[in-house]
């Protein structure tokens, strides 16, 4: 399964207040087949952050120790938890709503003033001054004095309904990035494993071929002196030569694709692809304990991410839907300062202000219908996903089901076809041995031995990757891979 993620950040206004909603999608369902040609630039899962420049010594690598370095540097999980830590910012800016705002300021100047500007000329000082009792004769319209001023505000939201809802909503999006990482890491757990039983399979082909090859240069080698001893004819020899060069290009096939495969492995665990590794693990084979369709989904149900992350996406879009209505209510805030005034070294004095502001939306009616219509619609479609993850599980588990059920069954056969080949391919040699046949029933013997162990190769990965796909199915692989492949 395929971890697609989309952030939706839902920011509106209403009387200076910044409400953050923000909504994450969950996963879709894939195949755990390879691409033939995987690119980190097309699935981040294949692309990781290497650690380590490489060196000469071979690195001996486990499935555990693969998997331990995959949710350690593979770029897809990464890439999750750096979504994860977004929403985390992002609720910490709702939760800014709530608290108090203390801003503190202050500063010193000289300050000239134009008393005939402010509408204080000669003759109105005069009259003044006759008023008062006062020469104002030689006043100096032109004025200067020293000003040393501080200020502590102070301004605090009391109840806002967008407010409280952005907060609910932002709580539900930082719950469902936890989910999706979660998922995240359960991909990360899947390709890694896929990756090593690849490079496994491989790596047993390259074996059963260079095996292969050992027994057809033997066989050259003895219808060679045969031919030479004027015992076998010139074209069982040639038969042997070909079956042999045949084999050489089967082996470096089998070679390429196992080079290949350990670079896709070390890729999507942050290994230089130039580190030489070893895998250290055999291919693993074990029966699964018989399941119910009915005992995985409820399983799935308590433990898949992508299921709980569509939950808390639900509760968000509630959150959301009642952000826009109370939309219509009122916001309460409360704001003012206190501070000194210092004029001319005359003395400090007090003073300050005590606001309280009561808001109301007035003729924005069709706006908010519109945004509340928007957000519904938004609810239903997540309920709408919701409903369907649920069939969609239970798909999931019964398909992974089948597919474990049936590749068992391929897995006796193709090692009942492996042990009549083997047995077939001994007595055709006895035969030839003993001069009662020529080598080319031998040659058929051997190719269908190859086909038989190829295809037992080719079916243990399938079984191996069928129970992988039934432990993700039930969004337990991240804790019970080992226990799937019988490790």
């Amino acid at each position: 399964m395929m971890v697609v993620s989309r952030k939706v950040s839902i920011f509106f206004r209403q009387a200076g207040v910044v409400v953050l909603c923000a909504a994450l999608a969950g996963t879709g369902a894939r195949g755990s087949a390879q691409e033939s040609n995987p690119s980190s630039a097309r699935n981040p899962f294949y692309g990781s952050v290497t650690l380590k420049p490489a060196t000469d010594a071979v690195l001996h690598l486990s499935l555990d120790e693969a998997v331990r370095r995959g949710l350690e540097t593979n770029l897809g999980l990464k890439e999750a938890e750096n979504a994860e830590k977004a929403i985390h910012g992002e609720k910490n800016e709702a939760l800014q709503e709530f608290l108090p705002t203390i801003t503190v300021g202050g500063g010193t100047g000289v300050y000239q003033h134009n008393l005939v500007e402010a509408g204080f000329g000669p003759s109105t000082l005069a009259e003044f001054g006759k008023l008062m009792g006062v020469d104002t004769s030689n006043i100096s319209t032109i004025t200067k004095n020293d000003l040393t001023r501080g200020r502590i505000y102070f301004q605090e939201i009391l109840f806002s309904g967008p407010v409280i809802a952005g907060w609910r909503a932002a709580g539900a999006a930082e719950r469902a990035a936890y989910f999706s990482k979660m998922s995240a890491r359960g991909e990360v757990v899947q390709q890694v494993a896929t990756a090593y039983l690849r490079a496994l399979a491989a790596a047993s082909e390259v074996d059963d071929a260079i095996a292969l090859e050992q027994e057809d240069r033997l066989l050259f080698d003895q219808m060679h002196q045969a031919h030479e001893a004027g015992t076998a004819s010139n074209l069982d020899e040639l038969r042997a030569r070909v079956q042999l060069q045949t084999q050489q290009q089967v082996v470096i096939q089998a070679q390429n694709l196992l080079d290949k495969s350990l670079i896709l492995l070390k890729r999507e665990i942050g290994i230089d692809p130039g580190q030489k590794i070893q895998l250290t693990d055999a291919t693993p084979y074990s029966d699964l304990a018989s399941q119910t369709p009915e005992e995985v989904r409820a399983v799935a149900y308590k433990n898949r991410q992508d299921y709980q992350n569509l939950q808390n996406q639900v509760e968000e879009m509630k959150a959301v839907h009642a952000a826009y209505r109370s939309q219509r209510l009122p916001t309460l805030s409360f704001g003012g300062y206190w501070g000194t005034d210092t004029v001319n070294g005359a003395g400090t004095h007090g003073n300050f202000a005590a606001v309280g502001t009561l808001s109301f939306p007035l003729f924005r009616e069709a706006s908010l219908r519109g945004d509340e219509q928007a957000s519904a619609a938004e609810l239903a479609g997540v309920r709408s996903q919701l409903e369907d993850a649920r069939g969609r599980i239970d798909q999931q588990v019964r398909t992974a089901l089948l597919d474990v059920e049936a590749t068992q069954k391929q897995v006796e056969v193709a090692r009942s076809n492996v042990e009549l080949a083997t047995r077939a391919l001994s007595d055709e040699t006895d035969r030839v041995n003993a001069g009662v046949d020529d080598n080319l029933p031998l040659v058929t013997a051997q190719a269908t031995l190859a086909r038989a162990q190829t295809n037992l190769v080719e079916v243990l990965y399938q079984y191996n990757l069928s129970k992988l796909a039934l432990a993700r199915a039930a969004g337990i692989l991240e804790q019970q891979y080992r226990v799937y492949l019988g490790r």
